[in-house]
Order: C-alpha cells, then sequence, then structure tokens
C-alpha cells in the first residue's frame, strides 16, 4: 500500500483502487472487474459521491423487501466481496439474508478466495453444490437449486444485466445496487438502487434493525422502478447544472 496522505482529497477513492488492485493480484477480483469498478466510480462523480434522497428511499424500500421476502439471497460476486465484505456481513445480520457467491470468471480458486474473504469478515457463505438453475449459457447460470435457484427475492450488487434480467424472468423479486442509471441492469430490475455499494448496504441494513426494533409488520411493498431511475436522472442533470459553480 503506498503511502496515501489522509488528508489528500481522492482519499477514500484512491485507498479503494489499491485494495482493488491487490485484490485483483491474489484473484480475489477479476482484472476486467477493475474496468467495471473505474466505470461505476466515474458515474458516483455524477452524483456528487453521495447518496441522494431517492436512493435512500430506495434503500429503505429494500429493507422492506428482504425482510418480507420468505426466502431472501445476498449473490456476491468478486467485486462486491472486495469493497464490502463487513457491510454484507452487516446487512446479512440485519436481514436474515442468505449469502451465495456467483462469480462471472468462475473457477474454483477464485471461489474459495471470495468465500474465504466473506467468511472472515462474518458472513456465513452458503455452499454446496450448484446446477444450472438461471437460464444462461455461461458460468453465472450455476448456483445452488436451494439458494439462489429457490429465493423469490435476490440482491445482486455490481450485476451483469443479463443475469439480472434472467433472475426476474425466473419470477424473482430482483434488488440491484448500481450506479448507473440508465444500464440494463438498473432497468431490468425490480428494485434499482442507485448508489455506491458501500453507502447502499449500511443503509438498507439500519433501516432493517429499525424495522425489526419497531415491532411493525413488514409486508411486501409495491415498487415503482421507473421513478427510481427517473430521479436519478434527475439527480445527475441538476448536479451538472452546478458543477462548473
Amino acid at each position: 500500500m503506498s503511502d496515501i496522505p489522509a488528508s489528500h482529497p481522492r482519499y477514500k477513492s484512491l485507498i479503494t483502487r489499491e485494495q482493488l488492485a491487490g485484490y485483483a493480484k491474489s484473484g480475489v477480483v477479476s482484472m476486467e472487474g477493475l474496468t467495471s469498478h473505474g466505470r461505476g466510480e466515474a458515474f458516483d462523480y455524477l452524483f456528487g459521491e453521495k447518496t441522494s434522497a431517492s436512493a435512500l428511499e430506495a434503500e429503505k424500500l429494500g429493507a422492506r423487501v428482504l425482510l418480507a421476502a420468505k426466502h431472501p439471497v445476498l449473490s456476491i460476486n468478486g467485486n462486491t466481496a472486495a469493497l464490502a465484505a463487513k457491510e454484507i456481513a452487516q446487512l446479512q445480520k440485519a436481514s436474515g439474508a442468505e449469502v451465495e457467491v456467483n462469480l462471472f470468471h468462475r473457477t474454483d480458486e477464485r471461489m474459495t478466495l471470495v468465500t474465504n474473504l466473506l467468511e472472515e469478515a462474518g458472513c456465513i457463505v452458503s455452499k454446496g453444490p450448484v446446477e444450472r438453475c438461471v437460464p444462461l449459457p455461461h458460468a453465472r447460470g450455476l448456483c445452488r437449486p436451494d439458494g439462489i435457484g429457490s429465493a423469490d427475492v435476490v440482491l445482486v450488487p455490481l450485476e451483469d444485466g443479463d443475469r439480472c434480467e434472467a433472475l426476474v424472468s425466473m419470477g424473482k423479486l430482483v434488488i440491484t445496487v448500481d450506479l448507473n442509471p440508465i444500464d440494463r441492469t438498473s432497468k431490468t430490475a425490480t428494485l434499482p438502487i442507485i448508489d455506491e455499494v458501500t453507502r447502499a448496504l449500511p443503509n438498507i441494513a439500519l433501516e432493517c434493525d429499525r424495522l425489526k426494533a419497531s415491532g411493525e409488520t413488514v409486508t411486501m411493498p409495491e415498487i415503482d422502478a421507473r421513478y427510481f431511475l427517473s430521479q436519478a436522472v434527475k439527480d445527475i442533470q441538476e448536479f451538472l447544472s452546478h458543477a462548473l459553480d
């Protein structure tokens, strides 16, 4: 790790980049995953690198969805594990959701590395034989039949559009966390959360804890995905209108 002063205006971003580079060298993150992160970070600039009011609204709705679900699963890839392992553990504890690892560039070694990283952070990772439950001709179609395969709600941070679309086609309620409101992932999700993953997951967990403490009977809410997408685009427009001030 290089000597980046905490006073640097891009400190968090630079530290995150170095951490991801380290995870890429160890095999947790694929080299292609580094490009994906950079693309997402570029969109975060357009939100002022903060959670918008509409994103927080979506995150609170996501908490209700997870608590109302019969079998919620958090589907975790290498980038998400590298960026937010502790936050995933926090959300699992708050929501009671199962955690399952699913990788685009899947090898036994990477599955073990990502699983170990999550477990070291406090996650309980579901393991076992996998089958091609998701209609995709790729390793991402593999999952545990009694995990993602039978889930009614799947939260998939930083997911590819085709897998999100395939999960929705199976009748699952899909929550995504992505910073691009106009990509296929966000546009096909049942509930798109347009926010950075290390901000979004703790917000969902906090709302889960609040709802449980309130004693409220949580039922499955109505979701207007188009509203959250349009609000995110408006947030970008508003930020850009003052970007040169």
